[in-house]
């Protein structure tokens, strides 16, 4: 644990004029246990086609999403942000540009065949990140069964082959008994295309899902999603949506240098939080962004020895 002289040299050495923020180790505790979901691992799985492939209401075409919003202002339903990163089938390299075309059925569990309402494609930013806002699709009868609620992608790299599959969402009690969401194994093993939503705190149902596929990017740098749960990780980053500041707890596994950003979607970097050798211990800091900051979506990356250990998706708002 650092004295109190060294905490407050270590703020002055860290403090910068485009943001106010306090770093110091919590209490000295196990690092490993609670604090650590089973959804902060990526165990870097090719991500596998489902067995209902497209399905039967896919529209060619699909007008670019704009705003990250593919919900119209006003759609019924819960509003639902879903974001991640494209990478390489070894998940050392993020694919910038790769074309992530979504489609779902709307709260009632209907599609709209007509128009474009609920489908849309973006594109990933220079760090290989999507995101895209919407409302949780509803369920619709398949022959004598409900299918669970999902949501429809095709992930074409930059000259490589489409991929086509569906994401699903934990707890959803139609997964057992539905032909595709219920394979756990083989080519359209859906185990890792099922994620947990959680409220963001203002109503708003958020999952992360990363696609692991072929293609040709760019070195994983200080903006990953890989997760090394031997070396360190980020706990928790709160309140989350945020305004005036976000308090960030992550943790260091071994002394080591140590560096916390914060990059926008379009992957610059718009914060430097921390950059110093630090030694093994919990630790917080608050992020007081300036005026100048826009509201949106960023991410809040953490490395050990210049390695990507994790990273965190949060939102400002006003």
């Amino acid at each position: 644990m650092k004295s109190e002289k060294g905490r407050r040299d270590f703020l002055k050495k860290t403090s910068l004029t485009t943001l106010s923020l306090g770093l110091l180790p919590l209490a000295s505790q196990q690092l490993l246990g609670n604090d650590l979901s089973t959804n902060d691992v990526n165990a870097c799985n090719p991500t596998t086609l489902d067995y209902y492939g497209e399905g039967p209401f896919y529209t060619a075409n699909p007008p670019s999403i704009v705003n990250n919003k593919l919900a119209k202002s006003g759609e019924t339903g819960t509003p639902m942000i879903i974001s991640g990163r494209v990478t390489n089938l070894d998940c050392t390299e993020a694919i910038p540009n790769a074309i992530v075309d979504v489609w779902h059925a709307n709260d009632a569990g209907q599609y709209d065949n007509t128009s474009y309402n609920l489908r849309g494609q973006t594109k990933t930013n220079t760090q290989g990140y999507y995101v895209f806002e919407t409302i949780k699709p509803g369920k619709y009868l398949n022959g004598a069964q409900y299918r669970p609620s999902h949501i429809h992608f095709k992930i074409t790299a930059p000259g490589k082959t489409t991929l086509t599959t569906q994401l699903y969402f934990k707890g959803d009690t139609s997964i057992p008994i539905d032909a595709a969401a219920s394979i756990n194994s083989g080519t359209y093993d859906a185990s890792n295309r099922i994620i947990e939503l959680k409220d963001n705190g203002s109503g708003t149902l958020e999952g992360t899902w990363d696609i692991v596929v072929d293609g040709d990017g760019i070195k994983i740098d200080p903006n990953s999603s890989v997760v090394h749960i031997d070396k360190g990780m980020i706990y928790e980053a709160g309140p989350n949506p945020f305004s005036d500041e976000i308090r960030i707890r992550f943790g260091v596994f071994q002394g080591a240098e140590v560096g916390l950003a914060v990059f926008n979607i379009q992957g610059n970097k718009v914060a430097t939080l921390e950059s110093s050798n630090l030694q093994a211990d919990k630790y917080e800091v608050v992020w007081q962004p300036d005026s100048g900051i826009p509201n949106g979506f960023y991410f809040i990356a953490l490395t050990i020895n210049d390695l990507q250990v994790h990273y965190l998706k949060v939102s400002k708002i006003d």
